[in-house]
């Protein structure tokens, strides 16, 4: 693959670390951008806050003043929120959406004059549920439902000006996301309490077993070397890429009953 210039944002851990780290070894110009800067790397670490519009003006304009251009952006930051829909407050519902979406909708329109210049690529990672709704991962689910719906219309906006852009679906990877998780707390006599308390066991259990997030990097890499490169592409245990399947074909009451049981509610 022709070295790039990559900016990727959320590489202070989990996916965000791993492509970053795999693109670098692979010879790429490669600036991680995160909250706070970090050391110790073989790429370029910034600061860039995808929740705050200046920061990320300013951070994009420095990575393009720096190395001439973008070739591509790879959009990883973001968190979760868990908890009941009801008992989730409007002030975290609102948090979770302006990381997860917004932030990605700030750094992507910030480096796209630069992309278009270049025939680049945006690279939005999503997760099977951005496909799948998960219970008591409600917020964190509509995040990322509007980053497939909002990446889709992009695509076929960019298009002719040669900007490729691809959905990269991440199941249960092992990355320290739901311990990192924001929770809500209900107390023990909530009507919700005890199937939130088991969802959750069951979504730690299931990262904690995931393949190792290199699998992610690898794929990254495939999109970014391919001349036509897939509007969407899912990767994990095939179980799980599986249930994407199954959504499409199952009548939904079977498709609930099953999906259900696998996620302990």
């Amino acid at each position: 693959m022709k070295p790039k210039v990559i900016l990727i944002t959320g590489a202070s851990s989990g996916i965000g670390l791993a492509c970053a780290d795999h693109l670098s070894a692979q010879h790429h110009t490669v600036i991680g951008a995160s909250r706070r800067t970090s050391t110790g790397h073989a790429w370029t670490s910034i600061e860039m806050d995808v929740n705050d519009d200046d920061s990320v003006t300013t951070g994009v304009n420095h990575v393009i003043s720096e190395f001439g251009g973008l070739n591509a952006i790879v959009t990883c930051a973001g968190w979760g929120l868990a908890g009941a829909i009801e008992q989730t407050s409007i002030t975290d519902a609102k948090a979770q959406m302006e990381t997860n979406f917004f932030g990605t909708v700030r750094a992507v329109v910030a480096a796209l004059p630069s992309l278009r210049e270049r025939n680049g690529n945006v690279i939005v990672m999503s997760s099977i549920g951005g496909a799948i709704g998960i219970p008591f991962q409600g917020y964190y689910s509509a995040s990322k439902f509007a980053l497939e719906g909002w990446a889709e219309a992009l695509g076929w906006e960019v298009k002719p000006h040669g900007v490729k852009v691809t959905l990269v679906e991440p199941g249960n990877f092992r990355t320290g996301f739901t311990q990192s998780c924001h929770t809500v707390i209900v107390n023990p006599n909530d009507p919700y309490a005890t199937a939130q308390s088991k969802a959750i066991e069951v979504m730690e259990r299931d990262e904690l077993a995931g393949a190792d997030p290199a699998a992610v990097a690898k794929l990254v890499a495939k999109v970014l070397d391919s001349s036509r490169p897939p509007r969407r592409r899912t990767v994990g245990p095939p179980v799980e890429r599986f249930g994407l399947i199954a959504k499409r074909l199952l009548p939904n009451r079977v498709f609930d009953a099953a999906s259900a049981s696998s996620l302990g509610v």
